[in-house]
């Protein structure tokens, strides 16, 4: 037997924010393990590599707070940008970086989509 009585559940969160916010912060984790390996590899100084490697995968997480808000899904893409950028230090991560974008795109795309189908699914069948 369900919780919510056999109903919808209630309102359900958009799909695109949800999409979008796991992208950025499982890409802050990847941006992360990159610094260790700059770190370890001894790419650039160790406080470049830190300061780098800190500081975007920060303003991923920060980001990821802001996707849904004016401005929000333009500055997750431009992070996209400093993700790659990162291949300069460990080549890997064009590689990686590119699989990220990726996945940036079908976030928007797909949870932009099922926003769209549950709007004319709930027009279609007014709750009552």
């Amino acid at each position: 037997m369900s919780m919510h009585g056999g109903g919808r559940g209630g309102p359900k969160r958009p799909a695109k924010p949800q999409f979008t916010q796991m992208t950025l912060i499982l890409e802050a984790l990847l941006v992360f393990f990159a610094t260790l390996v700059a770190f370890g590899l001894r790419v650039a100084p160790p406080a470049t590599v830190w300061t780098l490697g800190g500081v975007t995968a920060l303003v991923l997480i920060l980001i990821a707070g802001y996707v849904g808000r004016p401005g929000g899904y333009v500055a997750g893409t431009v992070a996209q940008l400093a993700v790659l950028g990162f291949g300069v230090l460990v080549p890997m991560m064009f590689v990686i970086g590119g699989l990220f974008v990726v996945l940036w795109v079908v976030s928007l795309r797909l949870g932009g989509r099922i926003d769209r189908e549950r709007a004319e699914y709930d027009a279609a069948h007014p709750a009552g």
